[in-house]
């Protein structure tokens, strides 16, 4: 299954071979010990994945349940009448079809499956930049998409990529990519990343948009569910980065934490589990973390079900 999709979530192992995370990751940890893959974490990925990208009929099928799920919170961050860019990716793609059906929209992007999920949105309006198409991911790159982006201001940017870690913030494995990417994150006054569990702790060769640069991340409840991510989470609460997570298998948000003074508390994860909270309506996105120095709990504190 690597080697055919370049990575796969240790979920979508379990599910398939009809046993538990914990027997497939004392397994994916045998295979890494033998070279024939590299472990991330919630998921592994094939040797030298900080320059391996896997093509777009690959990363349909990787953690698409998640992506689905992030898609839903991060739209209700969007308002009637907002203008904002959306990069390149199946997860942002997934908040394309998505954001269809807000009125008055505007959308900037360099991504063709982008475009064509809102192409017959008869009210949003939508403004591709220039470039040259780059086919393993149906993106618009080079100097002619930087150029279409120069003087452009929207109030948020939507982004996607390989990897994000608290010490380098998000990354991709290709350089035209990653130019794009900083071109769009700077014509925007807001920047929210997209990334489902198995990109959190991943490390890719060229840095898109640093941690401090960040304003919100939108995840899956996978990320709060196991040690490593979670960490990784923490981490990056710490440097100020908001954390909304998405449940997946549902089509609500989870409650709002609006800031980090008023939130209430919950237990630890050392603790039992909290029942969940009641849902809220639509457009209330479940948020966490802060300015650095103002953050008790962090991720613990959102009382995501843990040992999934």
């Amino acid at each position: 299954m690597v080697r055919a999709n370049g990575a796969v979530s240790l979920r979508e192992l379990a599910r398939v071979v009809q046993t538990s995370e914990v027997t497939v990751r004392r397994d994916v940890r045998a295979l890494e010990a033998e070279g024939l893959l590299d472990r991330r974490h919630g998921g592994a990925v094939l040797p030298g994945g900080f320059t391996r990208e896997p093509g777009y009929p690959q990363k349909t099928h990787l953690a698409a349940a998640e992506k689905s799920a992030i898609a839903d919170l991060a739209a209700g961050l969007v308002e009637e009448g907002d203008a904002v860019v959306v990069g390149a990716g199946t997860t942002t793609q997934e908040l394309a079809r998505r954001l269809a059906r807000v009125p008055g929209l505007t959308v900037v992007t360099n991504s063709l499956l982008v475009a064509q999920a809102l192409a017959h949105a008869n009210r949003v309006e939508v403004v591709m930049t220039g470039g040259t198409l780059r086919g393993s991911n149906y993106a618009l790159v080079g100097s002619g998409a930087e150029q279409s982006l120069h003087g452009l201001r929207v109030a948020k940017a939507f982004i996607s990529g390989s990897g994000l870690t608290a010490d380098r913030g998000l990354s991709t494995t290709n350089m035209l990519s990653a130019s794009v990417d900083r071109a769009l994150v700077q014509s925007a006054a807001e920047v929210i990343v997209l990334a489902d569990h198995t990109k959190l702790g991943a490390d890719t060769m060229f840095q898109t948009v640093p941690t401090e640069a960040i304003t919100r991340l939108v995840t899956d409840e996978q990320a709060a569910a196991e040690d490593p991510t979670a960490r990784e989470l923490d981490a990056l609460a710490d440097c100020g980065v908001q954390i909304a997570v998405a449940p997946l298998g549902l089509h609500a948000e989870p409650p709002v934490h609006q800031s980090v003074s008023t939130a209430p508390v919950v237990p630890r994860r050392s603790g039992p589990p909290s029942a969940p909270a009641p849902l809220p309506g639509p457009r209330r996105p479940g948020v966490h973390g802060g300015p650095p120095g103002q953050l008790p709990g962090r991720l613990a504190e959102l009382g995501a079900p843990r040992g999934r």
